[in-house]
């Protein structure tokens, strides 16, 4: 009987493993790991600041059944636990945030695909709209998720997104005793619609609208309940060259697209010509306030990388908006890529003088996998920096290192 038993109890266990190694298929590990270190003059009294990043997002990705496939990513920032006594396992721990964990339905009704659960979303380069890990970005190596849903339509002319959930964002907060913890803000559910056409083999155009939805409104202290932002970007790419105009722009009211007399704005163009060695490049940025907090646009090492948190407006400038332009080129040499660029910060009504930066960056491709990046730059700046409260008024040298591993 004990025997019968044991045996009864043996199968019981390793039927769900069993089992399990037939559902589990195709299992990728996937993630990254990168690290940046930066050193920096940013202060009124010349001290040069320095700081290092450090993040780690590492899961799993599997087919469960036929069309079904699940993803579970974790992000872990600050090794050196900056501010933290006693560096124990429960301090670390305390910094593994969950990335993502999504179901991802192929073939749903034949024609969709539909991801369920948090997840990263958008482009990476996108002045509007992104939620995901930032690379070569210092002081960015918390990454924002969404807790959503995601409905996919796509065919060789068109491709439709409907997009659902709630903004999983990270905000370092700093105790009175000196001591900082991270903050989860998921107060706001956000709605959007993407819709992109491939016209002809050289031209694409997309239209896009999203709406955030504040759950903390509060009407006694007159806060909207909307934010939200449209637009639409057409890109034309005729062999080696390309060229893209984006147009946007944002509204803040207590109904939906209820858009002031003074609404935010923004104007992107860039262009490109890859002759293989050589691609000359440049780019043009104009913003009228503040069009999207949500955007990964950081031109520059010294001005552009300034804008970290919250804050999207360039460092220094008003609120009214920023214009910049930018030329530059990449040269490739074996597995490295050079890149210079020239950049031009001026307030938008360019009644102050501009800041000029200049940059160089070097990228070593060690293989499909491993990068290492460097880079340089100096700023003389303008008189809107040379008066903001947290720049110094001499010219600015920025160093960046850093290491980026996929997998």
């Amino acid at each position: 009987m004990k025997k019968l038993l044991g045996l009864l109890l043996a199968m019981t266990m390793a039927w769900p493993v069993t089992a399990s190694a037939e559902v589990l298929k195709n299992v990728d590990l996937k993630g990254e790991i990168q690290t940046i270190a930066s050193d920096a003059r940013h202060d009124k009294d010349g001290v040069y600041k320095s700081g290092t990043n450090f993040r780690v997002l590492a899961g799993l990705s599997a087919d469960l059944v036929e069309d079904v496939r699940a993803n579970v990513l974790f992000q872990y920032n600050d090794a050196w636990l900056s501010g933290t006594e006693g560096n124990t396992v429960q301090n670390y721990w305390d910094e593994v945030r969950l990335a993502e964990a999504n179901v991802v339905l192929s073939n749903l009704f034949c024609c969709l695909e539909a991801t369920v659960g948090r997840q990263f979303y958008g482009d990476e380069d996108s002045a509007v709209m992104y939620l995901g890990p930032n690379h070569y970005v210092f002081g960015m190596n918390k990454a924002p998720s969404l807790d959503g849903a995601k409905l996919v339509y796509s065919d060789d002319f068109k491709t439709f997104t409907m997009l659902a959930g709630k903004l999983v964002t990270y905000t370092t907060v700093t105790s009175p005793a000196g001591g900082s913890s991270t903050v989860v803000d998921d107060n706001w559910t956000v709605y959007g619609l993407d819709l992109k056409l491939n016209l002809t083999d050289t031209l694409t155009a997309q239209v896009y609208g999203y709406d955030f939805m504040n759950s903390k409104y509060d009407a006694v202290r007159d806060e909207k309940r909307h934010n939200g932002f449209y637009g639409a970007k057409a890109t034309f790419a005729p062999e080696a060259a390309t060229l893209s105009a984006e147009y946007a722009r944002g509204y803040e009211a207590n109904r939906l697209f209820r858009e002031g007399n003074d609404s935010p704005y923004m104007v992107k163009v860039d262009a490109a010509l890859n002759m293989d060695v050589v691609t000359p490049r440049a780019a043009f940025y104009y913003a009228k306030g503040v069009v999207s907090p949500f955007g990964n646009y950081y031109p520059g090492l010294a001005i552009g990388h300034a804008l970290v948190g919250n804050n999207k407006s360039f460092a220094g400038y008003s609120a009214d908006g920023v214009r910049m332009f930018n030329v530059g080129v990449d040269y490739v040499w074996n597995k490295f890529v050079f890149s210079l660029d020239g950049f031009s910060f001026q307030d938008r009504t360019a009644k102050d003088a501009s800041t000029w930066e200049a940059d160089l960056v070097a990228k070593y491709n060690h293989n499909d996998y491993v990068q290492l990046f460097a880079g340089i730059g100096y700023a003389k700046y303008g008189t809107a920096l040379k008066s903001a409260t947290n720049f110094d008024t001499k010219d600015n040298t920025v160093g960046q290192l850093g290491m980026l591993i996929k997998f």
